[in-house]
């Protein structure tokens, strides 16, 4: 019986010291939100996916592609589309769960669409946000994210990350 009690101790703290160190890699996930357009109705639901590095724990890059929503705006069917890198700083508040927060550039474009004619712009600029995210397993965590793409809008999101 004591020998039982010595191999589940043993096996409970390898694997608590596993699930808790979050190794250098590459990352993936997919995110889900909602957006706040500036002077927009309509369904401002966002998705999107993102790819990264990590250098260590509290240093990564991130290449992501998002849709922000689409609306109507004067009578014109829009769609904002956005494409972004980023360095994210973390910080642990716990051995599973970090504050962190994105510093990028993104590109912003919109396609409209009105009584038969389309057009389309973008723009460019900074990107910056806070986020919580939580280590499920050490291949996977979860996270919850307000970005600000533009200065007429901001994005709440929770994502999904599956590291590599």
């Amino acid at each position: 019986m004591m020998m039982k009690k010595i191999f589940a101790a043993a096996a409970l703290s390898l694997l608590a010291s596993s699930a808790f160190a979050t190794p250098p890699g590459y990352y993936g996930g997919l995110d889900l939100g909602s957006t706040k357009l500036d002077g927009m109705d309509g369904s401002k639901t966002s998705f999107g996916g993102f790819l990264g590095y990590g250098f260590n724990r509290f240093v990564a890059v991130e290449l992501g592609y998002r849709q922000l929503g689409k609306g109507n705006f004067d009578g014109a069917d829009i769609t904002v589309k956005q494409t972004h890198f980023s360095v994210i700083g973390s910080y642990p508040l716990a051995p599973q769960f970090d504050v962190y927060g994105r510093l990028g550039y993104n590109d912003l474009r919109a396609n409209a669409s009105y009584a038969g004619t389309s057009a389309s712009a973008s723009d460019s600029g900074g990107l910056y946000g806070i986020g919580l995210n939580y280590d499920f397993t050490p291949a996977v965590s979860g996270r919850v994210e307000v970005q600000k793409p533009s200065s007429d809008s901001t994005n709440y999101n929770v994502g999904v990350v599956f590291k590599f």
